[in-house]
């Protein structure tokens, strides 16, 4: 269960970060939690799933680049992550 910090998306005003999993179960159960606290800020990422990987990239439509949502967003999603990885 390793990930990365988030980075940077080339071309675009976005940042990226794969988390990876045990299983799809462990990672849809992330990807809920997340949708729940996405849902709550009103700020919602755009992602992708495979089996065991979620592939988050966070930015802002509204003001086309980031904002502190997304890194407010981001930190939760951290946060979420580390409880979710024990």
């Amino acid at each position: 269960m390793a990930s990365v910090e988030w980075k940077e998306v080339e071309g675009r005003d976005a940042i990226h970060k794969r988390f990876l999993f045990s299983n799809f179960v462990e990672a849809f159960g992330f990807m809920t939690s997340v949708a729940l606290e996405s849902e709550k800020m009103n700020h919602h990422p755009e992602w992708f799933n495979v089996y065991n990987r979620v592939d988050i990239t966070l930015a802002t439509h509204d003001c086309s680049g980031l904002s502190m949502n997304d890194i407010q967003l981001a930190q939760k999603i951290d946060h979420i992550y580390s409880i979710h990885k024990k």
